[in-house]
């Protein structure tokens, strides 16, 4: 799997659904596999009584790794050179993230073939949940 220069323009769009009605156990599955104990994203009386929030909200490394496979599924994973972003607005269960990936700039450097990609993750609202931007290397 790669992209071609040839077939890739600027201006591009691949819009991906991440994931449909964000569940508190994919939460806990994440806190799991990243490490990552913070009650604030698995105790629902410690997010509400002790911290103030309605409720418990995702990791924004989750958030960030959900969007990277929107970017990896169209470049390929071996492809990737940067990838990086900003976390906007909590993610909350229930929420539905749908990503944009849109092609910036198609380029050569050092001797490689480039492709400059911003990325746009929205919530069933249609509110920024987190914007980034990657690098990944294409066929000529």
């Amino acid at each position: 799997m790669g992209l071609s220069a040839a077939k890739v323009k600027v201006g591009d769009t691949h819009e991906q659904v991440l994931v449909d009605d964000l569940t508190r156990t994919q939460l806990v599955m994440y806190a799991g596999a990243s490490g990552d104990y913070n009650p604030l994203h698995s105790d629902e009386l410690y997010a509400r009584e002790q911290a103030g929030y309605p409720g418990v909200f995702a990791h924004g490394m989750l958030t960030m790794g959900m969007t990277g496979r929107a970017v990896t599924d169209l470049v390929g994973a071996d492809r990737l050179k940067k990838y990086g972003g900003r976390f906007r607005v909590q993610v909350w269960p229930g929420d539905t993230l749908t990503a944009t990936v849109t092609v910036d700039a198609v380029r050569d450097e050092g001797g490689e073939h480039l492709v400059d990609l911003s990325v746009v993750t929205v919530n069933q609202k249609g509110e920024q949940v987190f914007t980034g931007n990657a690098t990944a290397l294409i066929d000529a």
